[in-house]
């Protein structure tokens, strides 16, 4: 049996409140009904998922850091606000030196002006923005495919060697 893909999943701040917050915006499924969701579609690609939320800077950037220790392969991150804000995040993602998908629920760049800045768009393996929830979804299944790429890519270059 293969191992297990390890992709750790951050919410930033705010999305604790999806189901209530701006419902027209971000729709009516919770946090944890989501989270469900992905965890199930998942087990199904022999994916292990991380969920972390959490509405302080210095925690996602400290669950950034323990990714390195988690063995995680691939990271799914919605920044929330912090995304046009947190320079400790961007540094945070630099440092581990893992590839990430930005993940939005609305689309940021047909929002406030201000939203459509993103100190971490430019470091990201790719973005999606404005595909409500099912934004997740295709993340996970683009970073499964990536990782995937990546390990047969390796196992390739071994056997040639």
């Amino acid at each position: 049996m293969n191992k297990k893909i390890k992709i750790l999943l951050i919410n930033g701040p705010n999305l604790n409140l999806l189901g209530t917050r701006e419902p027209k915006i971000y729709g009516k499924k919770t946090l944890p009904q989501l989270v469900q969701k992905i965890k199930k579609i998942a087990k199904n690609l022999n994916v292990k998922i991380y969920d972390f939320q959490s509405n302080a800077e210095h925690r996602i950037v400290e669950k950034i850091h323990e990714s390195k220790t988690l063995k995680i392969k691939f990271i799914l991150i919605n920044p929330g606000a912090f995304a046009h804000t947190s320079l400790s995040i961007r540094d945070a993602l630099l440092a581990v030196g893992l590839p990430f998908f930005e993940i939005h629920i609305s689309n940021i760049f047909s929002r406030e002006e201000f939203r459509s800045h993103s100190w971490i768009s430019d470091i990201a393996n790719g973005i999606i923005s404005g595909f409500g929830t099912d934004g997740y979804i295709w993340a996970l299944n683009s970073a499964v495919s990536y990782v995937l790429k990546k390990q047969n890519f390796k196992k390739k270059s071994n056997s040639n060697s």
